[in-house]
């Protein structure tokens, strides 16, 4: 039985499963965007969400506590650096992730997890899906409107000439 058992074990030792999950922090948090098992991605968010926000707060302290969780000078000054003033207003919900359906091999539920902040291909679509569709309410009234004042003086026009 798993009574109050909170953290998912992932078949691993505490050790093992202590590395995976800050080698898969830092891999995160280099590249903003990675792909693993849906178990993985969501351990993977307990762990690194309270790191991101920690980093908010740019002290000695919180650099030093954030180091010991991801033990890589690199990745802690990224963390630092790049993805805390980006995500300075954010309350929370650092992370999105996104399943990718099952692996062939065997079966196991695909998953991306990536950084809310850097992903520019939601924003750009949602900018760019409200831009066209007020260009195209107002070309489509403008267009109907131009279109019907600018044959009926042109039908006008032309019917007292051939008259």
């Amino acid at each position: 039985m798993r009574h109050g058992n909170k953290n998912n074990a992932l078949g691993r030792k505490k050790g093992h499963r202590d590395s995976m999950l800050s080698n898969m922090a830092c891999s995160l948090i280099e590249h903003k965007r990675i792909e693993t098992t849906l178990a993985k991605a969501k351990a993977l968010r307990i762990y690194v969400e309270p790191l991101i926000t920690k980093s908010k707060e740019d002290s000695t302290h919180s650099r030093r506590t954030v180091f010991s969780y991801l033990r890589s000078k690199e990745a802690t000054a990224t963390l630092f650096r790049d993805v805390a003033p980006k995500v300075a207003e954010r309350p929370g919900g650092y992370t999105r992730i996104i399943k990718l359906g099952s692996r062939l091999g065997d079966a196991a539920e695909l998953a991306m997890i990536e950084m809310v902040d850097f992903n520019n291909l939601y924003s750009a679509k949602e900018k760019a899906g409200a831009e066209v569709k007020k260009t195209r309410r107002s070309r489509t009234a403008k267009t109907g409107t131009k279109k019907a004042a600018g044959e009926a003086p042109a039908a006008t026009a032309e019917e007292p000439k051939a008259e």
